[in-house]
């Protein structure tokens, strides 16, 4: 899934503070937990094909190039940690993205291009679909991620928050959440950050249920993903 980009400190939006205290009761968290192992682990025995068709795939296009990519994210408290996906860009693609900032479409903490130069034709259809996110599983298993959260932003982009914005990190991040079901790549970063400290505020396994029921009608046919 394309994710939101960033101003510079001096270019960022001024908001009054205001505390966001996160639904962190403990039956709750003990039960998000227990799905999240259990949805992860059948995820990707059901996947298991999925995994193996798209890895060929990635391998006979670019050859040289691994199949999955991992990527220096921060998670909740500001803790980093490595988040996985399957490669959809040209093995050099960190390097070449310098030359590609002045062209991001996107608004605020985020880097997003519709026409990015650095997609493989395979990584555009993964990406299309958000099959790409989907070694994430392995992440959730590990407990760097739950199903359901805010999406883990980049280590400059964090460096670019300011406090109000930082909030979205008391939280373990996710691999889906408020955010990606209300027009992902369409919602500039000042909404999707709102959209994370709402659900925040209002987090309960009702509302990660229907979060995960509305990913998965998405997943394959979002006209909002790139």
């Amino acid at each position: 899934m394309a994710e939101p980009k960033m101003k510079t400190s001096n270019q960022q939006t001024q908001v009054t503070p205001k505390k966001v205290q996160p639904n962190n009761q403990a039956g709750y968290l003990l039960a998000k937990r227990c799905i999240d192992i259990a949805g992860a682990t059948v995820g990707l025995l059901v996947l298991f094909v999925v995994f193996f068709i798209v890895g060929l795939l990635i391998k006979l296009e670019d050859p040289s190039g691994s199949i999955f990519f991992s990527q220096k994210r921060v998670g909740k408290n500001g803790k980093e940690f490595n988040m996985y996906k399957f490669r959809s860009m040209i093995s050099d693609a960190e390097a070449k993205l310098a030359e590609l900032l002045e062209q991001n479409e996107a608004t605020g903490a985020m880097f997003k291009m519709k026409n990015d130069p650095r997609v493989t034709k395979i990584g555009r259809f993964i990406r299309k679909t958000s099959i790409d996110e989907l070694p994430q599983l392995f992440n959730v298993l590990k407990g760097d991620m739950s199903l359901v959260g805010p999406r883990p932003p980049l280590v400059r982009e964090v460096s670019e928050y300011n406090e109000y914005q930082k909030q979205r990190l008391l939280v373990t991040p996710g691999c889906t959440g408020l955010w990606q079901v209300s027009g992902r790549s369409n919602v500039g970063f000042e909404e999707m950050v709102e959209l994370d400290l709402t659900y925040m505020t209002t987090r309960s396994l009702k509302t990660d249920i229907t979060i995960i029921c509305r990913t998965v009608f998405l997943l394959f046919g979002s006209k909002n993903a790139y």
